[in-house]
């Protein structure tokens, strides 16, 4: 089974990039424009979540941490991306386990899920 990894983003071009990229990684990409469905649980559950800062409606830290929140989605990775130079601090304010600051390298995204996808097995394997 693939990994599953749902990506929120406003950005059409980024998105296309996410899905092109993750997708030839050998990923099943779940693509959202915006953040309502994931705020109402409205998805499948997948592996990681790969959300941007901001998108249009809503904040992706409100979402996750809504997601952090939720028993059937608090052990999955979430992946913040942002432009903004305060993403560290605030992904982890709101529960993220790892972030990344636009414009980004392609190789540093691929090993950073690599890691996420290893981290949460291992850690499902303890259980």
């Amino acid at each position: 089974m693939r990994p599953r990894i749902l990506i929120a983003d406003d950005d059409e071009g980024i998105r296309d990039i996410f899905q092109i990229l993750l997708t030839r990684e050998g990923y099943e990409v779940d693509i959202r424009s915006g953040g309502d469905e994931i705020l109402s649980d409205n998805f499948k559950v997948p592996q990681l979540f790969l959300i941007d800062k901001q998108l249009s409606g809503c904040s992706g830290l409100d979402i996750c941490r809504h997601l952090k929140s939720q028993f059937a989605t608090q052990h999955i990775p979430v992946i913040m991306i942002s432009a903004s130079p305060d993403i560290g601090i605030l992904s982890k304010q709101a529960g993220a386990d790892d972030y990344l600051e636009k414009p980004f390298d392609i190789n540093c995204l691929l090993r950073m899920i690599k890691e996420q996808l290893q981290k949460q097995q291992l850690a499902g394997s303890l259980h």
